[in-house]
């Protein structure tokens, strides 16, 4: 599975977000320099919402698991505009 970066040129540089991703956003002075902050970023969010969830969960009878996407993909028509999700392998859903 991947996601999908929106890039967007202003005087400053560039500023970056992760549309699949609230909250994963940057900014850099070129478009290399944006990328490489938006991983960081991404890296930052998930890590967070990881310590929220765990400080959320202390003390209940949970059970955690590893939980491995990469099943959809994205795929974008020209022809509406609309984007269209699809199983690459039944076999892993």
């Amino acid at each position: 599975m991947s996601f999908t970066a929106v890039f967007q040129k202003v005087p400053e540089g560039y500023i970056g977000f992760v549309e699949e991703l609230p909250g994963a956003n940057s900014q850099g002075v070129t478009l290399e320099e944006v990328r490489a902050n938006l991983k960081e970023a991404v890296q930052l969010v998930l890590e967070a919402n990881r310590q929220l969830a765990e400080e959320d969960l202390a003390g209940r009878d949970v059970i955690r698991e590893e939980f491995p996407l990469g099943v959809l993909q994205r795929h974008h028509y020209r022809s509406s505009g609309a984007s269209q999700l699809r199983r690459d392998d039944p076999k892993k859903v």
